[in-house]
């Protein structure tokens, strides 16, 4: 689980590169749940707030760049 200020740390494109990780990551953890193969099922919790995470910072630069 990513902590907010480790993300805060990161620069744009690998906060990019970590969110289309975790996309996917969240897109294999669905399926695996839809076929009953999901081992640790509070997994899909801790990508989906990650997900969040960086989405919230992503927006908060956007809206300090645009000041």
């Amino acid at each position: 689980m990513a902590k907010f200020e480790d993300l805060s740390a990161k620069t744009d494109d690998q906060l990019q590169d970590d969110l289309s990780e975790l996309k996917r990551e969240q897109f294999n953890l669905r399926f695996q749940a839809a076929t009953s193969q999901l081992e640790r099922p509070a997994r899909i919790k801790e990508v989906r707030r990650d997900i969040a995470r960086i989405k919230t910072l992503q927006t908060q630069r956007s809206a300090d760049a645009a000041k």
